[in-house]
């Protein structure tokens, strides 16, 4: 089997909605502080496991398992309410993982997860994460450490909900959009639109409809412009609340 290796700075970053961009990819090197050999045997514990775009990881009530690191793709978790409205918790990127917290295969999930794109996830089970947290202290460092930022991505989702109006959350969701994925041109800060407003909606507690309007309202004011494949943000410090 190969090495797992360390996320290059061209894989695309992991998005929730936070107050702190500089906090919204860590996490990411979930196993790449782990020595080559604890990688290797990380490995041989785990089972390389392809999910294809759309595709469910696994859903909310299903018992926990294990855990899934992400080595190819995007991955968003998603929580649905009686009704079936359902709010976008965070997207995954390379070198996280997914599946918590209850890491050690008890309990039910309370939330779910689908692949935004294909991917390639190396699956854990929770007896054998189990087994190397206890053979290697490394490990048991790195799915604290994993935790911990799964805990303060949540944390930050329940602050923005909880303090700020939804018009402020989508202008933030904006501001992560153009610094984390966006691309520098001619004074202009482009993002390719492969985020869709359905998807924006359930990020932010919206509905589509909303989302367009509000989308239509900032690019008749010029702080953007919206085609079908780019979303180009001209003046950038409007959109900071």
């Amino acid at each position: 089997m190969t090495e797992m290796k360390p996320i290059p700075d061209t894989d695309p970053s992991a998005i929730f909605l936070s107050e702190y961009l500089l906090e919204i990819n860590e996490g990411a090197g979930f196993l790449s502080s782990l020595s080559p050999d604890d990688q290797k045997q990380v490995r041989r514990y785990g089972t390389r496991c392809k999910v294809a775009k759309g595709e469910g990881v696994f859903f909310q009530g299903d018992p926990h398992t294990g855990v899934w690191v992400v080595e190819k793709g995007r991955i968003r978790t998603y929580y649905a309410g009686p009704s079936g409205r359902e709010i976008t918790l965070a997207y995954w990127s390379v070198g996280h993982f997914i599946g918590g917290p209850e890491v050690f295969g008890m309990g039910r999930h309370v939330w779910s997860a689908d692949a935004l794109e294909d991917c390639e996830l190396l699956f854990v089970s929770g007896a054998s994460l189990l087994r190397l947290v206890r053979e290697i202290p490394d490990v048991a460092v790195a799915v604290i450490n994993g935790l911990v930022n799964k805990g303060k991505c949540y944390s930050a989702l329940i602050q923005m909900l909880g303090t700020r109006t939804v018009s402020e959350r989508l202008q933030q969701l904006l501001v992560i959009l153009a610094e984390t994925y966006g691309r520098h041109e001619e004074g202009q800060i482009v993002v390719d639109r492969d985020i869709t407003y359905d998807q924006i909606a359930t990020i932010v507690g919206a509905t589509r409809q909303w989302v367009t309007l509000s989308l239509d309202r900032l690019q008749n004011e010029g702080v953007l412009r919206v085609s079908r494949k780019e979303i180009t943000i001209l003046k950038l410090d409007q959109l900071y609340s």
